[in-house]
């Protein structure tokens, strides 16, 4: 990562605006339909929470504000992408770990079956923070929730992506998840096209 001068970029007035403010976190929520991610996980044997992490740094791929993280007064840019997910530990005990984004589908696959497996075990989170910008994620499976608000501690700035169980009813299966970020490294416009573009990559994914 390398610190960049907040003057020099695009989000100079936002850093000076909500750097420093109180509660710089914003949260929007958005119901989605994931009835292709739910079919592609029964047809090929695919965890849904994988394949709705992989969708979720793919869309953020594709938006230049992901690489760029609002840390200890300062502006950091990144490189690479990573998804944290939450992972229950042998000891009856949660950790975190972050998943290093790739494009391909199968190594991403590959690297969360791997990763997580390794913090169920040891107990250890695997932290990329320092490599990558991590893009959190908090999955509550057996929740029937319509959203959350993630604290604000000050020290965490990341964005953020909490969803429950999905709902199904007749032909459509929906899953309402709610997306938090620090309004230094984006703007609501830059938020809501990032959830068009997940949406879109979630209706489109195609696994042979």
């Amino acid at each position: 990562m390398q610190e960049l001068d907040p003057k020099t970029t695009k989000r100079a007035a936002a850093f000076e605006l909500w750097m420093n403010a109180p509660m710089p976190m914003v949260t929007i929520f958005k119901t989605f339909d994931v009835a292709n991610l739910v079919r592609i996980s029964r047809k090929h044997g695919c965890k849904f929470n994988m394949l709705l992490c992989w969708c979720t740094g793919k869309a953020a791929s594709q938006i230049e504000e992901f690489y760029r993280l609002p840390a200890d007064g300062r502006l950091m840019q990144y490189e690479t992408l990573a998804v944290n997910t939450v992972v229950a530990a042998k000891d009856g005990g949660i950790s975190t770990c972050d998943i290093p984004f790739s494009k391909d589908l199968q190594q991403f696959q590959r690297d969360y079956l791997r990763l997580t497996q390794q913090v169920c075990d040891t107990g250890q989170a695997y932290d990329l923070s320092r490599e990558s910008m991590v893009i959190g994620t908090s999955a509550l499976p057996q929740c029937d929730i319509d959203g959350a608000v993630n604290i604000y501690a000050g020290f965490y700035n990341n964005p953020f992506l909490i969803w429950g169980k999905y709902r199904k009813r007749f032909w459509k299966t929906r899953l309402p998840i709610s997306f938090q970020f620090h309004h230094t490294q984006m703007d609501g416009g830059h938020a809501a096209q990032f959830l068009e573009k997940l949406q879109e990559t979630i209706r489109t994914l195609n696994v042979k």
